[in-house]
């Protein structure tokens, strides 16, 4: 049991604005004319399309093949029919597109076939198998593949199951505990059975009081060591790192994760769908929404993979003075381009802002070194340090400053009296260093095929002299002609020599060899006609050696043949 909690440096406290959209209960959102389900559900990964335009699914029917390691399956949200497969715009800062596969509904709703997956009789690889084909990631944010994050079943001592929900805005999962608690509890009995873990431990946010005696209840029903804890609200606590020091005071390193120190962390949605997948047999087609903001209607929805924002905002109600759309918090979230882009796994919540909540920015001034940024920091950074490396473009400098540990929480720039959009400065560095790893790979691959290739040659080349010295020697084997000492070191030198003298050795025995034809039972006068011949070539090679073929003796000349 915990008996005491721990803190973390740094950390903010906004205003929460929980209360606007925590009052009402979970409603499901209606079907769209079309769904755009994509089959990059996160940046680590994709799926390999398996249906085709005019094809008939059916609702949990796959519908994207999982690649890689990190992949997971993509499934139709509802039955339907496959209209489309292309490029549509993905809910990201760049406006990317990326492969989508587009569903017309049916209205009929029809599920597959769908079996209760005993994870207690089948073995541990199975059972991953199965949270891998039914698409379940991390509905923290991240995405995470949890077939992967659940490991080796060995190692783990502890599993936290993270209810802070620390980000202002979003109560998506807040509902979920109040309205689901006895699942979220029966699916984190299967992650931590399936990840070996001796003790599970809630964290959650003391401002969700409700969530909290839900919670309660529904553990007192689970076998083994379990606790409900209430966590202090300050920003961001609900961070992995975060919130396994508040609850175990284990601190986790730069570069280390949380399994390393036998604890792993999963977000209560995790939980819920992982005990739907296995109870049920159902793969993720849908998560819980927040949508609130400058709205009329705040709330939360769940809402199938692929339904477009646009269509969502028709539920809420933005009033006439929103100027923009946030997907996610405000502290990590980020304004959408566009609103056709569909919701994805990761999509937790969606605030339609105004200048009245959300003010614009101020101009960005010049760094004071006030050192606020430093002592916001929850990963006990140096952020104004990190900003100027970045800024500088200098980001072997910032490598070493450790930016990779930057959680991009947003506590810096919130805090900052300069308002610096530190965080941005960070994303930007971030994105150049990977580019310029993807470069120096690329480069580093060609160099290694260039030179693989050299090698190649190199070695064909040995091997075929090899093969020609070898040929040599075998055909001065069978002709039985030891080649002259000098004309020896020379095939010794070089390979394709020795089979050219070779050649002509064995021209030379063939030219030996060959018999005049037709010299048989020849007439008198014929034989003394060759006869005839024969003596005046003789007599022609006596008068002049150099037309025989013959070189003059060295001590006689032409002029001097009597």
């Amino acid at each position: 049991m915990i008996t005491r909690l721990f803190s973390f440096r740094g950390g903010v406290k906004p205003d929460a604005h929980k209360s606007e959209s925590a009052h009402a209960p979970i409603a499901m959102a209606p079907m769209p004319e079309r769904l755009i389900v994509p089959l990059r559900q996160s940046t680590r990964a994709t799926a390999r399309c398996i249906v085709q335009v005019g094809d008939l699914v059916l609702k949990g029917q796959r519908i994207g093949e999982p690649e890689g390691t990190l992949g997971t399956a993509v499934h139709a949200p509802t039955s339907g029919k496959v209209i489309e497969f292309g490029l549509h715009p993905l809910a990201h800062p760049s406006d990317l597109n990326t492969r989508c596969v587009v569903i017309e509904p049916d209205g009929a709703d029809r599920w597959i076939e769908r079996q209760v997956f005993d994870y207690h009789t089948a073995s541990r690889e199975q059972a991953l198998a199965q949270l891998r084909d039914c698409g379940i990631v991390g509905l923290g944010g991240a995405t995470f593949p949890s077939h992967v994050k659940l490991g080796r079943g060995t190692g783990i001592e502890t599993l936290i199951l993270n209810g802070a929900e620390c980000e202002p805005w979003i109560t998506c999962d807040d509902r979920l505990m109040r309205e689901r608690a006895r699942d979220i509890l029966a699916g984190a009995s299967i992650l931590r059975d399936l990840i070996g873990a001796r003790r599970l431990v809630i964290g959650i946010e003391d401002n969700k009081p409700e969530a909290i005696a839900a919670m309660q209840a529904a553990a007192s029903n689970i076998d083994g060591e379990t606790s409900v804890v209430a966590v202090p609200s300050l920003y961001p606590a609900g961070g992995e790192k975060q919130l396994i020091r508040v609850l175990t005071g284990i601190e986790i390193p730069y570069g280390k994760l949380g399994a390393e120190f036998g604890v792993q962390c999963f977000n209560v949605g995790t939980a819920h769908a992982v005990y739907r997948a296995l109870a049920h047999g159902e793969p993720l087609l849908s998560r819980i929404v927040t949508l609130t903001g400058n709205v009329a209607r705040a709330g939360n929805y769940e809402v199938l993979i692929g339904t477009p924002i646009s269509h969502l905002l028709t539920l809420c109600g933005p009033k006439p003075d929103t100027d923009r759309t946030l997907m996610g918090g405000p502290m990590m979230g980020f304004a959408l381009p566009r609103l056709d882009v569909p919701v994805v796994k990761g999509t937790n919540c969606i605030i339609s802002a105004s200048p009245a909540l959300f003010p614009p920015p101020l101009p960005e001034q010049p760094c004071i070194r006030c050192g606020e940024c430093a002592r916001a920091c929850p990963a006990e950074l140096q952020p104004f340090e990190l900003y100027w490396f970045s800024r500088a473009h200098n980001f072997g400098k910032a490598q070493e400053y450790n930016l990779f540990d930057c959680i991009e929480c947003g506590c810096c720039s919130y805090v900052c009296p300069s308002h610096i959009p530190l965080v941005d400065y960070y994303r930007f560095a971030k994105s150049e260093i990977w580019a310029r790893e993807r470069e120096k790979s690329a480069a580093d691959q060609a160099r290694d095929r260039f030179e693989f290739r050299n090698f190649r040659q190199e070695r064909e080349k040995e091997e075929k002299a090899a093969k020609l010295a070898a040929k040599a020697a075998e055909t001065r084997a069978k002709l039985g002609d030891t080649p002259a000492p000098s004309t020896a070191a020379k095939a010794d030198e070089d390979p394709k020599k020795a089979l050219i003298a070779a050649a002509l050795a064995r021209a030379k025995a063939q030219k030996e060899a060959v018999q005049p034809r037709n010299t048989d039972q020849l007439s008198a006068d014929t034989e003394a006609e060759i006869a005839e011949i024969d003596a005046r070539r003789i007599k022609a090679s006596l008068e002049d050696p150099a037309a025989s073929g013959n070189p003059p003796s060295p001590d006689r000349s032409p002029e001097s043949t009597p």
